[in-house]
């Protein structure tokens, strides 16, 4: 095995626009992350450069999540689960509050483990869409995203009569289909709570009528979810330290097929911090993935290529639309790495 040391580690760096919050003075600290690339193969090197770097473009978050890169916006978007809010983040002002509240309009936030709004997607005609934990449903934003307001219209909410436990991950295709992963991580019990009304924690598509189909009820935790090219084949996480899988299948209309591990982090080192979540794949197919450790860059057949190493959790991560920048959510950060020129 190659190890490339390719990152500066935590002396090294770069930190900016990081505080949200304006009348914290404090110097802010790196995070004890060890900033290196493992590389496995040397397809890794297209995808990203030996000596790219990574900067910290946030910083005092809860828990980061669901980052969306809003390519006319020229920003990120990402939620901060147990507080309730997403923050923008763009090169010119930094980080500013963008919709509060994101995930729960209601009362009663106590309920809650993570009331926030998690994946954040936009639909086809270029509208914020948001999985809400507290509203346990999939929201459109009902306001341009230059001008954004917390007034939600429900794309989504109930399967057979029952509510969902808290959308977690959603990713949209060519024809307005939405698929989603329902995990039970928004309730305070989770599985065990008593606002859960389905037995089993599920992956879901909406069609273009609304009508909603349960894909599959058999994983424990299922969390980010991805479109291959082409669409023929879907990919989900588990983020269950028993089962730390991705999953594929092959896409049969309104069914999943062929169902298989595409990728498995067991085992795993214990000390490792984070589980298989949130992940995007590129327009070539490969998966660029949240896991044990940090990032995991896969192969369109599953061989892993490489790791970003990381000491806390990664949740979830976002390309660029020219696909050369990768945003990463990572635990009270959110990080940015310039892939390649």
């Amino acid at each position: 095995m190659k190890l490339l040391l390719v990152l500066v580690a935590i002396a090294g760096l770069k930190v900016c626009n990081v505080s949200i919050n304006e009348t914290d003075n404090k110097e802010v600290k790196p995070p004890t992350f060890t900033g290196k690339i493992e590389s496995y193969d040397p397809a890794l090197d297209k995808i990203i450069s030996p000596d790219a770097k990574v900067e910290i473009i946030a910083d005092s978050l809860e828990w980061s999540e669901g980052p969306l890169w809003v390519e006319s916006q020229q920003m990120l978007l990402f939620s901060d689960v147990p507080t309730n809010k997403v923050y923008k983040w763009t090169e010119t002002n930094g980080v500013e509050v963008y919709l509060d509240p994101s995930g729960f309009t209601g009362k009663t936030i106590a309920s809650f483990r993570e009331p926030g709004s998690n994946g954040l997607l936009l639909d086809l005609n270029g509208n914020l869409l948001l999985c809400q934990h507290g509203d346990r449903r999939i929201a459109r934003m009902e306001a341009p995203l230059d001008k954004p307001e917390a007034k939600y219209i429900t794309i989504t909410s109930l399967f057979n009569g029952q509510k969902f436990n808290s959308p977690n991950d959603c990713v949209i295709s060519k024809t307005g289909e939405y698929y989603f992963t329902d995990p039970p991580y928004g309730l305070k019990k989770m599985d065990e709570d008593p606002l859960k009304e389905t037995k089993w924690n599920g992956v879901y598509k909406v069609k273009g009528d609304g009508k909603v189909i349960l894909l599959a009820d058999s994983i424990s935790k299922p969390n980010g979810i991805a479109l291959f090219p082409g669409e023929k084949r879907l990919l989900v996480a588990c983020s269950d330290p028993a089962k730390p899988n991705w999953y594929v299948w092959d896409i049969d209309g309104d069914s999943l097929t062929n169902g298989r591990i595409f990728y498995s982090a067991a085992p795993f080192d214990a000390n490792r911090s984070g589980l298989p979540d949130g992940l995007k794949i590129d327009r070539k197919g490969n998966v660029i993935a949240s896991g044990p450790g940090g990032i995991y860059f896969l192969n369109s057949d599953g061989k892993k290529l490489g790791i970003l190493r990381l000491d806390l959790p990664a949740s979830n991560v976002a390309l660029s639309t020219d696909e050369k920048t990768l945003f990463v959510t990572n635990d009270r950060y959110v990080l940015r790495v310039k892939m390649r020129k």
